[in-house]
C-alpha cells in the first residue's frame, strides 16, 4: 500500500475495504437498472462534491473491467466557480488521475438576479447545459451522482412538501435532448458509505459552490435546507426501526396503484373511480 499513489489507493479501497458497500451496490444498479449499453459513450457530470468525484472513479474503473464496452467521459461544467473551488474539483481529479473536460457557462451570473427559486432555476439550467455539451460531444447519456439517500429523501420530501408520491428514477429519456438519457448509477449505494470512503482515503472535495454560499470548505451536510430535515428526521426513526431506509427504498419498487386514490401518468391525471365505475363494485 506504501508504493501506491493516491488514486490506486482509493481504487484498492474500492476493490477490498468498500467492495460490498459501494463496487458491489454501484454494480448492482447498473445491471438491474440496465444503466450502461454496449456502444455508449457517457458523460460522468462532475460538480466537484463527493459523489460526483466518486462517481467518476467508479466509471472509470468499470470501463476498464466490464464485459459490456462502453466509453466514459468526465465532464465539469464551470457555471461561475470562484478560483479556489474551480482548482480543487481540478486539483481532486489530478489526484484520483480523472481526465477532466471543462467548458464554461454563465449560470451563476443569471441565477444571481433571480430573487424566486433560484436553486431550482440554476438546477434546471446546468442540466441543460450538460446535456447539449455531452451530445456535442457525442455522448448518448449523462451519469449524475445521487445515491441511495438522495433516493429515499427525495421520496419523503415530496410527500411531506410536495404533496405527491414522486420516485427519483434510475434512468430516464430526456425530453429536450433526442437520443439523450440520463443515468444514476450510484442509486444503491448509501451516502454514509460514500462519506466513509472519502474519510479513509483523506479526500477533501467541495461541499457547495454556489456563489449564493461561497463555500469550499470540506463537508458532507445540505447546510439548512428541506433535504437536510429530511436527512435528521430519517436517522432519528433509524434509531427504532434500523430497517426504515430499506423499507422506503423497497416502497417506491412495489407501489399497488390498485389502492392509490388517485395517480398520474404521462401528465393524466386518473383517479381510482374511473376502476370502481368500469367495475361496478368495489373490489373487496
Amino acid at each position: 500500500m506504501k508504493d501506491l499513489t493516491p488514486a490506486q489507493k482509493a481504487e484498492h479501497s474500492l476493490n477490498k475495504k468498500y467492495r460490498k458497500t459501494i463496487w458491489s451496490k454501484f454494480t448492482l444498479a447498473v445491471k438491474k437498472y440496465k444503466l450502461i449499453e454496449s456502444g455508449d459513450k457517457i458523460a460522468v457530470c462532475i460538480s466537484g462534491g463527493k459523489d460526483s468525484m466518486l462517481l467518476a472513479l467508479l466509471m472509470k474503473m468499470f470501463a476498464r473491467f466490464s464485459e459490456v464496452p462502453f466509453t466514459p467521459v468526465f465532464l465539469v461544467m464551470d457555471p461561475g466557480y470562484n478560483k479556489t473551488n474551480l482548482q480543487k474539483i481540478i486539483s481532486n481529479a489530478q489526484t484520483l488521475e480523472i481526465p477532466l473536460t471543462v467548458f464554461n457557462s454563465n449560470i451563476f451570473d443569471v441565477t444571481a438576479t433571480i430573487d424566486e427559486s433560484p436553486c431550482y432555476l440554476c438546477a434546471r439550467m446546468r442540466r441543460g447545459y450538460l446535456y447539449s455539451k455531452a451530445k456535442e460531444l457525442g455522448c448518448n447519456k449523462i451519469a449524475l451522482g445521487h445515491h441511495f439517500s438522495d433516493v429515499i429523501e427525495t421520496t419523503v420530501m415530496g410527500m411531506f412538501y410536495g404533496a405527491q408520491i414522486q420516485a427519483m428514477l434510475p434512468k430516464l429519456r430526456s425530453k429536450n435532448f433526442e437520443g439523450m438519457s440520463l443515468i444514476r448509477p450510484l442509486y444503491c449505494v448509501h451516502e454514509d458509505d460514500i462519506i466513509s470512503w472519502k474519510n479513509y482515503n483523506g479526500l477533501d472535495f467541495i461541499r457547495c459552490a454556489c456563489r449564493f454560499t461561497e463555500q469550499n470548505e470540506g463537508g458532507d451536510g445540505d447546510g439548512t435546507s428541506k433535504r437536510l430535515e429530511i436527512k435528521n428526521l430519517i436517522k432519528e426513526l433509524k434509531k427504532t426501526n434500523p430497517n426504515i431506509e430499506k423499507s422506503i427504498f423497497q416502497s417506491i419498487h412495489a407501489v399497488s396503484l390498485d389502492t392509490m386514490v388517485g395517480y398520474k401518468q404521462d401528465g393524466v391525471e386518473h383517479s381510482f373511480l374511473e376502476r370502481y365505475d368500469k367495475n361496478g363494485n368495489a373490489d373487496e
